[in-house]
């Protein structure tokens, strides 16, 4: 009976996860709370008091956010899996590989570049993670085979970069210039990472590797940061609340991202993706007041191309098997 029971609860649980209605909520939540990283970060500066030159308290800013996104992780998964999660004895190599691509390296050119550009280019650029995954997927990982859906959405997507790029460069000063750069180092390292967690999935629970290489990575940004001289000055309770929330963002936007791969075609979800630079656009202009740069036409341009981009990438895509 109590078999039964088991098994019929988690064949409910399996389709209500498949149900598009619930796909495309769930998906549009996760490309929500990532596309809200870049105007979080930003306004985080202000209510922590970090200046554009402050690269040491960027760094523990990030080290204490990611630190935090971890310990979330970690705590959801060990309740649900009523024990506490630690990688194996072979699998610490994955989680230190992952917490110096997806945070430490990541998150380093990630912040810098957000001290010299706007949220709006900063979302845009980041979405070039999506087509540098596909290239190493195919010519370096050998994961997937090349498609022309790939090679046409990759070139729109880094056309689309190349448009904001090109629209934002300030020649004179390169202060623009050097900030683009870093998010494209930024986004280059996301999809590195990405593929890493692809390989290192078949030996080691993704979200115990996730949970464990957040937290190691930002005890080790944090340490950096105090080391370096850096200081955080909360104006606020408000200030402590943006912090948990950015931490949640990447603790709960994987969790559930990583819920709707299990259950589905991997090609399935992914295709949603489009949404993260389109809600970092409108969440930029939004609540940094950056709606003159989203709405300019330069912007709108690249918006599409990177979102048609994303979309056709993934739209020839063939099935992938579902997780178990």
């Amino acid at each position: 009976m109590n078999s039964d029971h088991s098994t019929n609860t988690a064949q409910n649980g399996n389709a209500f996860w498949t149900k598009p209605l619930v796909v495309f909520l769930a998906a549009l939540f996760c490309c929500f709370l990532w596309g809200s990283a870049s105007p979080s970060i930003k306004i985080g500066y202000e209510l922590f008091q970090v200046g554009s030159d402050d690269t040491p308290a960027r760094i523990l800013f990030a080290g204490i956010r990611f630190t935090i996104a971890g310990l979330m992780v970690i705590l959801y998964e060990s309740i649900r899996q009523h024990h506490l999660i630690v990688p194996g004895k072979s699998s610490w190599k994955y989680v230190f590989a992952l917490a110096s691509t997806q945070t430490v390296i990541q998150y380093i050119f990630f912040y810098w570049a957000l001290a010299l550009i706007s949220g709006v280019h900063g979302s845009i650029i980041n979405a070039a993670g999506t087509f540098f995954s596909i290239l190493l997927s195919v010519a370096v990982f050998r994961f997937e085979r090349l498609t022309a859906g790939k090679v046409v959405g990759s070139i729109a997507g880094f056309l689309g970069v190349l448009v904001i790029v090109t629209q934002g460069a300030d020649l004179s000063a390169g202060v623009n210039v050097k900030g683009e750069i870093f998010m494209i180092l930024a986004a280059l390292s996301t999809a590195l990472a990405g593929c890493l967690i692809k390989l290192f999935s078949a030996h080691e629970n993704p979200v115990t590797l996730s949970g464990w290489q957040f937290f190691i990575g930002g005890i080790v940004m944090t340490i950096l940061g105090l080391a370096l001289g850096g200081r955080l000055h909360p104006t606020g309770p408000s200030a402590i609340i943006l912090l948990v929330y950015m931490g949640f963002i990447s603790a709960g936007a994987y969790t559930v991202w990583g819920i709707l791969l299990k259950y589905n075609d991997v090609s399935r979800i992914t295709i949603l993706g489009f949404m993260n630079p389109v809600f970092g656009v409108l969440l930029s202009a939004l609540f940094l007041h950056e709606a003159g740069d989203a709405f300019r036409w330069t912007t709108l341009i690249a918006l599409v191309l990177v979102s048609f981009g994303i979309i056709v990438s993934q739209k020839g895509s063939p099935k992938a098997a579902k997780k178990a």
